[in-house]
């Protein structure tokens, strides 16, 4: 049975920031600052976690065989986030479950693994990870991630394939050295392009039969600036290489890059071309798919290139991404501490936004022995309903500066489902003109606590407008 790309998605954040307009910023420092295009900013209450949920929640209609989570910025160390991403996706506990991490290519390879274990798989990957303030990466790095279905009957089938692994230190981090580390561009290009890309790529070309110049889209991860360009030249390969615009438009996503510019290269193609998928990091993995079909959330996924609010507050950007830490006051001095037990009770229900039907046909979240429709009154067992795909109406809204929260204003209210349940909710991704009563929401999967002190964090869903901005809308 023949295993290849089935379906892709994608997800950024709402927030974006100007790269030229943070460069300005920065300008009294003279230091060398990327200027192009914009840099995806994730909220306070998003990480991989929540943001490769985004990506995989339209690729598991059908239970995948397997569910992979790739990332080397999760919050945890220590609990694996692909048993946290099942619950999130309410798979099945028999859905087998790996993480990957250690490498900016462990979403590729995951990915191969996949392809070459010959079963259904969901591979996402996802990053959000920590800058030093004035570094190139603060503005290089983006907020993102992708997810890829490997099925039979494939829109994308792997017809070649190279891995060369290597301990090449071209930047790193570490339990001492958090934020990267990067060395010499020079060095490292000239390195990266003559020991690991160009003979990773020709062998992955020739065992796909074709040669270089044969291949019409490429997903190339550079390591620094140019890369592609050497490697182009070398293999006489005119294909464009969309992680470039990936760069541009996000900025450099880690081990979600490739599996989002590869979205954008399927997007791009058309059967029978040949598209080539390049991850570096301790190594090289080249991947050569021939198209055969449009791929289904390749369109979606490009578009999500389009939209976004710019944030117009140098501030508020380093707030987000932890850069600078502000005295909130005595409201934001709080402790929330998780249990054990009660995760292990209602976790699974309150990760998957799982609530209950009674024999009357009222849904109530969260459940309970007893129904709260006043027309029982004694003990059911409620008939799992899950909310989280299902959109709501805001019937009551509160935008609050007395409650602590790391982005003002703090927004809540009543919503509403279709089949009747309500629930009060926090609110994210506010549009321009704040949220109003009547409004129609959509479910985010974000987090809803955390303990510093403790290095923990619970997650829950919260409403979000079902439609986000264009880049340039006012």
């Amino acid at each position: 049975m023949q295993i290849g790309i089935a379906a892709v998605g994608g997800y950024l954040p709402q927030l974006r920031l100007d790269r030229r307009q943070a460069a300005r910023e920065l300008a009294w420092s003279g230091l060398a600052m990327p200027r192009k295009g914009h840099r995806a900013v994730a909220g306070w209450d998003e990480d991989p976690l929540t943001m490769a949920l985004e990506a995989a929640r339209g690729l598991v209609g059908t239970p995948p065989q397997v569910l992979r989570f790739a990332s080397t910025s999760a919050f945890f160390t220590d609990r694996a986030q692909s048993a946290l991403l099942l619950e999130a996706l309410a798979l099945p506990a028999s859905v087998r479950t790996a993480d990957h991490a250690g490498s900016r290519r462990a979403g590729t390879s995951a990915l191969l693994d996949a392809l070459l274990g010959g079963r259904e798989e969901v591979v996402a990957a996802a990053e959000k990870r920590d800058t030093q303030p004035g570094s190139a990466a603060q503005l290089a790095y983006g907020d993102g991630a992708a997810a890829i279905r490997t099925g039979p009957h494939p829109a994308a089938r792997l017809v070649g394939h190279a891995s060369l692994t290597s301990d090449f230190v071209d930047r790193y981090t570490s339990r001492g050295h958090p934020t990267p580390y990067a060395y010499e561009e020079r060095f490292v290009r000239d390195t990266a392009v003559e020991k690991l890309l160009v003979p990773a790529i020709a062998a992955a070309c020739a065992a796909a039969g074709i040669a270089p110049e044969a291949l019409a889209h490429v997903a190339c991860v550079e390591p620094v600036g140019n890369c592609w360009k050497a490697v182009a030249k070398r293999l006489r390969c005119a294909a464009p290489n969309h992680c470039e615009l990936l760069t541009d438009a996000a900025g450099d996503l880690g081990a979600a890059h490739p599996l989002f510019a590869l979205a954008l290269a399927l997007a791009a193609a058309k059967p029978g071309d040949f598209v080539l998928l390049v991850g570096f990091g301790s190594g090289v993995d080249a991947l050569v798919f021939e198209v055969t079909a449009t791929i289904p959330g390749a369109s979606e996924t490009e578009a999500l290139l389009a939209e976004g609010e710019v944030i117009r507050e140098f501030t508020r950007f380093l707030n987000l991404t932890g850069a600078i830490a502000l005295d909130w006051g005595m409201r934001a001095e709080f402790e929330q501490k998780a249990q054990a037990t009660v995760l292990e009770r209602v976790g699974r229900d309150t990760i998957g936004f799982i609530g209950g039907r009674d024999s009357t046909g009222n849904v109530q979240f969260p459940k309970s022995a007893i129904p709260v429709n006043p027309a029982i009154d004694g003990p059911e067992v409620l008939e799992d309903v899950r909310l989280a795909d299902g959109e709501a109406t805001i019937i009551s809204v509160t935008a609050d500066r007395l409650n602590f929260s790391p982005d003002p204003p703090f927004d809540f209210g009543l919503v509403q489902f279709e089949n009747g349940a309500r629930v009060l909710m926090e609110m994210v991704d506010r549009p321009a003109v704040g949220f109003r009563v009547g409004d129609r929401v959509r479910m985010r999967l974000r987090i809803k606590s955390q303990n510093a002190r403790l290095g923990f964090r619970t997650y829950f869903w919260k409403a979000a407008p079902i439609a986000r901005p264009l880049l340039g809308d006012a």
